[in-house]
């Protein structure tokens, strides 16, 4: 449990690091607003956290919808003259005098 948490927070802060500091934002409001009776910033970390989580939601959503046909590149022409490679031959010769 130790070493997942921190695992989970960093890469949700590198993925969307925005959306990540509201929900931490709206959750600690609403920590604070709880623990000291003030309902109106109970409400307002809520509304700020339940609205973040919302639009990561819903962005996690629209990236699943558009699938991405990889391209795809042929850095060789589809049909070449020979069907292997030549072979390479290193010839001895003999150094200067």
């Amino acid at each position: 449990m130790n070493a997942v948490l921190p695992r989970f927070i960093k890469s949700a802060y590198r993925k969307e690091p925005i959306v990540s500091v509201l929900i931490t934002m709206g959750v600690v409001d609403a920590l604070i607003g709880g623990l000291d009776d003030s309902w109106s910033l109970f409400a307002f970390g809520l509304g700020i956290s339940g609205i973040s989580l919302g639009y990561k939601l819903w962005r996690i959503q629209q990236s699943r919808t558009v699938p991405e046909e990889p391209v795809v590149q042929h850095y060789l022409p589809s049909r070449s003259s020979s069907p292997t490679l030549p072979m390479l031959s290193v010839t001895k010769k003999k150094p200067p005098l």
